[in-house]
């Protein structure tokens, strides 16, 4: 490739790589605690079946079972994104957060449940640790950014200011 559009692509492209990167910290941040939340509500005596049936489910099941809350979140996300379009932008963006939280908190839980089934799917195994290869790249780019090191210095220095608040 010529260097020159080399590095004219890498400008065009570093919008939507912070966006991309933004989305996948949310999900990253989200994804334990949130996995862990739906866990503890899968203890519960009404829920235990379920989980027991989602572990026992073969791997095209489970993999067609993530496209449940996608498809079941979908029409509240058209409508969170009706109501910003009539002016209710705050009601519309909470409905869409709110709505992204229980998205992620169930297929975070879901991945968990069906993940050595799904592991057996060589295309999927394959997929999956390519995936997981590009994340941790586009982590570890956010991770050296000049950006993501002021914001653990902020944080790093917002805490030690309430440690010693406290004592």
């Amino acid at each position: 490739m010529n260097p020159w559009w080399a590095r004219v692509r890498a400008v065009l492209l570093a919008p939507l790589k912070g966006l991309l990167a933004l989305l996948i910290l949310f999900e990253e941040w989200g994804w334990e605690p949130l996995q862990r939340l739906v866990a503890a509500i899968g203890r519960w005596p009404g829920f235990r079946w379920i989980e027991g049936w989602v572990r026992g489910l073969p791997p095209y099941a489970a993999l067609a079972l993530f496209a449940l809350p996608a498809l079941a979140l979908l029409p509240i996300k058209l409508a969170a994104l009706w109501a910003i379009r009539q002016g209710h932008a705050v009601l519309g963006l909470t409905v869409i957060v709110i709505a992204k939280l229980v998205g992620t908190a169930i297929v975070a839980r879901l991945f968990t449940l069906t993940h050595d089934v799904l592991m057996r799917l060589p295309w999927f195994a394959v997929l999956y640790t390519r995936w997981s290869a590009w994340k941790a790249g586009l982590l570890a780019w956010v991770h050296a950014s000049a950006a993501w090191r002021a914001a653990q210095a902020v944080s790093s220095a917002v805490r030690q200011a309430l440690h010693r608040w406290r004592r």
